[in-house]
């Protein structure tokens, strides 16, 4: 669960800069993983009450918890259960115990500020854990499946939760001037992800059976919402097409890039606010293994 960490800038005010930068793309992600918990709630649920648990588990680890979209759900499933929440991010960590605070859960919540992939913090002996949409990010994965077994008490589950890229939200044939931006986009961002994170999109199967688990379960739950759609999926797509242009700007072209610049625009009449054919589509798949 790597992040990169920026180059120090000498001039202070540069660094003063680079911090507000860093600060704005935090509170943007933020933003994204809250809309995705809102807008997904009941997916996430129907996955959480799919788990074959044996026993309701009494403590949870959630790996990459963001700011709790998978947290709450365990909550909400598991009544009797407290949750360590693992993550880089202290703002995360911040924003998940508001909410917690603000919904009378603050006792059943924990929270581990790590980077798994420099030191594996003591989590003590979970019977669930619960990694929605983080392995990929590991650097090296097979070790963390490892460290994941070691943890887990004996006959406890892990779940592993990766999603097929980030949600789609436009009809094929939009915008009307540049159809099928979207899909360009995705595939713009897929082959950069296939520099930078190897193992999105993985068979996670075979490499929890070669840790040591035993899979029980694999289920692919796909998503298919609207039209007509909450005025939070459009800020779900807004926010999303924004982190992504970050990403893809090089490799589109100008026409398409002043498209999506268009969409965008809050204040343009191309915005995607304006739209009312937005759906979310997108793919979750989940694997549950035990240690046995």
């Amino acid at each position: 669960m790597t992040h990169t960490s920026p180059h120090a800038a000498h001039d202070h005010g540069a660094h003063s800069v680079h911090q507000h930068g860093q600060q704005q793309d935090a509170d943007d992600l933020a933003e994204i993983l809250d809309l995705d918990a809102e807008v997904l709630a009941d997916h996430i649920a129907s996955i959480t009450a799919w788990l074959p648990v044996e026993a309701a588990p009494r403590h949870i680890v959630d790996l990459g918890s963001g700011t709790g979209a998978g947290t709450f759900a365990l909550l909400k499933r598991f009544p009797d259960a407290e949750v360590t929440a693992v993550d880089t991010s202290t703002s995360h960590h911040h924003r998940l115990l508001e909410k917690a605070k603000s919904e009378g859960l603050a006792g059943r919540v924990h929270t581990v500020l790590a980077d798994l992939d420099t030191a594996w913090p003591d989590l003590g002996t979970p019977d669930l854990v619960w990694a929605s949409a983080s392995m990929h990010h590991m650097a090296d994965p097979d070790r963390t499946l490892r460290q994941v077994h070691d943890t887990l008490a004996p006959g406890g589950l892990f779940a592993v939760v990766e999603l097929a890229g980030f949600p789609r939200f436009l009809p094929e044939d939009a915008p009307e001037d540049r159809p099928g931006l979207e899909e360009r986009c995705h595939a713009a961002l897929d082959r950069h992800h296939a520099e930078h994170m190897p193992h999105r999109g993985a068979d996670w199967g075979p490499m929890l059976t070669a840790a040591g688990f035993t899979v029980e379960g694999e289920r692919t739950i796909t998503v298919n919402l609207g039209p007509p759609h909450t005025e939070a999926v459009g800020r779900y797509a807004l926010g999303g097409l924004r982190r992504m242009r970050g990403s893809v700007a090089e490799a589109l072209t100008v026409e398409d890039l002043t498209a999506l610049d268009q969409l965008l625009d809050t204040d343009s009449p191309r915005s995607i606010l304006r739209r009312d054919d937005l759906t979310v589509r997108t793919e979750r798949t989940v694997w549950a293994a035990r240690r046995t």
